[in-house]
Parts: structure tokens; C-alpha cells; sequence
């Protein structure tokens, strides 16, 4: 007769576009209890091309050998990771990791950690950052998102889409004959331009996210000092999040939170209320939280669930049980 290993550690891990965070904890241990071990790489150091699963996992199973041990056959692991888009890109990394390492193994989206970090169940969660989206599980267990089409196209709210978004109020006031208000004024300075037609051609001449992003922090700054146009562009963009969430919710995903992460919103009060106002409006039922503690400790918590888990059975499309 055979005996079940013991799983002795939850091992948490959150694969950001430039950071790799690995926390791990015993899994016998209090879920709240400080990790036992912490660690930060560059993601670069590890990782080639997105798209490459077989890779991804050989260099998440070194890293994990280099860190915590070579025998990792008792430990549960939880991955977030960029790149990894949708249901089938997630599952092609658990069957790649699986070939790695002995223990259970989840997979999802970097996005989704931000709900179990909060100890939220039953959440959809919504990252406004560099880009932004709203992420859920549908009842089957896969991947589920609104928003998310890039700082051209979409992602409202993320700090690229609200120069984008300014800049356009912008240039409608001067088509209206206004003056420059605050938010005028701060974009002319940040480009070092002096009229429409050069803050229009210095924007469409951006080619990277960050062209335009690194200026978010004027139209806050603006709004601030008065600007109605500045205010509501972050008003707006906060409407638009709400819908991203809404149309979840339509599409049939089950929740009762929205949890907010990012660099973006967890650092600028207006944007947070200006979320929070758009979903009391459109769906009052929602509680809402941003979130205040590294995302990782939401790869942990899954992990910690995963444990739980019957490997030969495992939950379907590698949803947890809540």
C-alpha cells in the first residue's frame, strides 16, 4: 500500500513582462503567515519570445530547482503569466510544466491574480496599468476577457489611453475656439510643443506604449489644479472600465466583486473612485476593492487550493472549486 506524498510546499508565481516574482510557503503553515521564501528575477534572464511554452517551461522549472530545491515533487505550484492569453495558451504551459516538475500545477493569466490576492472568490479583475483589461473564469473553466486591445485601440484607462484620451479633449477645445485650460498646458509642456497641430503630429508619431504613458501622471496633475477636461477624461475612462466589466457579467460570468490592480489605478484616488462611481451606476450589487498587496500572493493562494486538488482528476479547464 501506497501513501500519498505530502505536498510540503504552495509555490506562488506571478511572470510579469519584466519581473518573475517565486514566493513559497509550507503548505501545513497558516495561509496568512509571512512566505517562507521570496525571490525576484529578471524576467529576461529566463525567458525568450512569448508564444514558446516548451521553454517557458524549462526555465520556470529551473528557476524553481534553483530556488526551493531539486525535488519538487511535494509542492503545488500556481503560475500567473504574461503571455499567456487565453484558456488554450494556459493549458499548453500546465502540460509543458507537467513534464517538469511531479506535483499539481496550475496556469493562468498574470491578470488573475489580483482577485485571490484579495482573498475575493467569486471577483472579476479588472488591471489598469501599461494596458488594461477585465479577466474572469466562466463556469467551465475558461478564460474570459473584455478589453485589452492595445494603447491604440482600447485599453481605456491604462496610462497610454488616458494622454491618448486627453489629448483629444485637447484638440476639441481648440477646434471650439477654447482656451488652453490646465490639462492644455501640461500636454503642450510635456511635449514641448505650442500649438495643436505639434502636440498632434508629436502623438501620432509615437511607436511605443510608453511615448505616451509616461505623461499620465499630467492629466491627474491637471485635474487637480481644475481642469474640467482632464477631469472628465479620468471620469470616462472610468465608465469604460465599468462597461469591460458589465459585459462580463452579460456574457454570463458569475460574480459578486471587482478587484482592481495595476500601477495606474493603485496609485491615482481619482481613477479609483471614478471606477467605483461607473459601477454603482451600472451594477450596484458589485463590491469593490484595489489591490493592496503583491499580486504574487494571489499565485499562492491558488496554489494553496490547488493542493487540495485530485491530480488524476483534476478540475475542469483548470478552474478552482469556488
Amino acid at each position: 500500500m501506497t501513501t500519498e506524498p505530502i505536498r510540503s510546499h504552495a509555490v506562488g508565481v506571478d511572470v510579469g513582462g519584466t519581473k518573475t516574482r517565486i514566493v513559497w510557503a509550507p503548505l501545513a503553515g497558516d495561509a496568512g503567515a509571512e512566505p517562507a521564501g521570496d525571490v525576484t528575477v529578471a524576467t529576461a534572464t529566463w525567458r525568450g519570445p512569448l508564444g514558446d511554452a516548451e521553454a517557458d517551461a524549462a526555465g520556470i522549472a529551473g528557476l524553481l530547482r534553483e530556488h526551493i530545491g531539486t525535488d519538487l515533487s511535494a509542492s503545488a505550484v500556481a503560475i500567473g503569466a504574461h503571455g499567456c492569453e487565453n484558456t488554450a495558451q494556459c493549458h499548453a504551459l500546465e502540460a509543458a510544466l507537467r513534464r517538469h516538475l511531479a506535483g499539481p500545477v496550475r496556469v493562468v493569466n498574470d491578470s488573475e491574480l489580483i482577485a485571490p490576492a484579495m482573498g475575493a472568490a467569486h471577483a472579476i479583475g479588472v488591471v489598469v496599468g501599461t494596458g488594461s483589461i477585465a479577466t474572469a473564469r466562466d463556469e467551465r473553466g475558461g478564460l474570459a476577457t473584455a478589453g485589452g486591445w492595445g494603447w491604440v485601440l482600447g485599453d481605456e484607462g491604462s496610462a497610454p489611453a488616458l494622454v491618448r484620451d486627453a489629448a483629444r479633449a485637447v484638440l476639441s477645445a481648440l477646434d471650439d475656439g477654447d482656451a488652453l485650460d490646465p490639462l492644455g498646458r501640461r500636454l503642450f509642456a510635456a511635449y514641448g510643443v505650442t500649438d495643436g497641430d505639434a502636440l498632434a503630429l508629436a502623438l501620432t508619431q509615437a511607436t511605443v506604449p510608453d511615448d505616451w504613458g509616461r505623461h499620465a501622471p499630467d492629466v491627474f496633475a491637471a485635474a487637480d489644479e481644475g481642469s474640467a477636461l482632464a477631469d472628465r477624461v479620468i471620469g470616462d475612462a472610468g465608465a469604460q472600465l465599468a462597461v469591460a466589466v458589465d459585459r462580463l457579467l452579460r456574457r454570463g460570468i458569475r460574480a459578486d466583486a471587482v478587484v482592481a490592480g495595476g500601477s495606474v489605478i493603485e496609485n491615482q484616488p481619482r481613477l479609483q473612485l471614478a471606477l467605483r462611481d461607473a459601477l454603482a451606476r451600472v451594477r450596484p450589487e458589485l463590491t469593490f476593492a484595489v489591490l493592496d498587496r503583491p499580486p504574487v500572493l494571489g499565485a499562492l493562494a491558488l496554489a494553496r487550493a490547488l493542493a487540495g486538488h485530485d491530480d488524476d482528476h483534476p478540475t475542469q479547464n483548470g478552474a478552482s472549486r469556488t
